[in-house]
């Protein structure tokens, strides 16, 4: 490592944290360095939005875009200022000491002043067929109600949304607005939702619960058609049509490189200890995005942390080091 090159700031991941993070550090002269990921079966270059083929709110697009046409957009706006882009993950960090030390997929060991890691979180899906192709293709398929759930596609249909938690009780409610019928299928007798969240779903009239059972085929060629479930107790499966599917059984912070680098929430999620920062408990180091957002999880959110790092890492290169 002794011969490791260095850097003043890398920023690591590709979505619109890092993105908005390279283009205010790179009109701010730091000469970003952005390790925008590489290529797997559930993440790509661009995060998240790559899989969302329309996007109708997030601001300045009132005609809406696909959210790989934005992620482009994002990335081509700083090239623009000369950020400096390498296709390849960072698979392992070393905060210990100074400088900050960082291993990338193909070997290659660099050193670093600051790091905003932007590396975002996987959605949990439930591997069953017809699921990724059909959220690939912007067939029906989502795991984000309040990314796509106002669509066209649809708004006065019958809409599934799977899981028992919070998330999936906020994510039926929300689809009450515009579906006919929300079915809320879950494995489980019982909900694991916060109390608040499980009575205010029983007392709407369009949600109707889906008891021990679990999804395991998504069935439609362009679009979804309907879903093959299981009873759980019985093994009995059937077919119920549906216009559209939402999963909702929680995110994957993508932290795992980090090892014990860095002190992370209980859920995995980056800790940012001082409010409304994106400082973490290494100097030097800052976080934006859904790695380290477990609760607002949106394109424009994002895009603010993101500006938020940049802003802060600039401070502190310019005062020495110091906050």
């Amino acid at each position: 490592m002794d011969e490791a090159r260095h850097e003043r700031l890398v920023i690591i991941g590709s979505g619109p944290a890092a993105w908005t993070a390279a283009i205010y550090a790179a009109r701010a002269q730091l000469e970003p360095l952005v390790y925008e990921g590489s290529f797997s079966a559930t993440m790509v270059p661009g995060g998240q939005l790559m899989f969302t083929t329309e996007v109708e709110n997030y601001p300045g697009f009132p005609a809406g875009v696909s959210g790989p046409a934005m992620m482009a957009d994002f990335r081509d706006q700083a090239l623009r200022f000369d950020t400096r882009v390498v296709t390849d993950n960072v698979d392992s960090v070393d905060f210990s000491g100074r400088p900050l030390r960082l291993t990338a997929g193909d070997g290659t060991e660099l050193t670093a002043d600051t790091v905003i890691i932007a590396t975002g979180a996987n959605a949990r899906w439930l591997g069953v067929p017809g699921e990724e192709r059909l959220a690939q293709s912007g067939g029906g398929v989502s795991a984000c109600a309040v990314c796509d759930g106002a669509l066209p596609h649809f708004r006065g249909k019958v809409i599934a949304v799977v899981g028992g938690g919070d998330s999936a009780m906020e994510d039926a409610l929300y689809m009450t607005k515009f579906a006919s019928e929300v079915l809320v299928i879950h494995r489980r007798d019982e909900l694991r939702a916060s109390k608040i969240m499980q009575e205010r779903l029983l007392a709407n009239p369009k949600v109707k619960l889906v008891w021990n059972t679990v999804v395991r085929e998504v069935i439609g060629d362009d679009v979804i058609e309907r879903i093959r479930v299981e009873d759980v107790n019985t093994g009995e499966q059937r077919e119920i049509a549906v216009d559209g599917m939402f999963v909702a059984i929680g995110h994957v912070p993508n932290t795992g490189f980090l090892g014990n680098a860095i002190e992370l929430k209980p859920n995995g999620y980056i800790a940012t200890p001082v409010p409304w920062r994106t400082v973490t408990s290494v100097p030097g180091v800052f976080a934006a995005g859904d790695v380290m957002d477990d609760f607002y999880r949106q394109a424009v959110t994002a895009a603010g942390t993101g500006c938020m790092a940049a802003l802060e890492a600039e401070r502190w290169l310019a005062h020495g080091g110091e906050e």
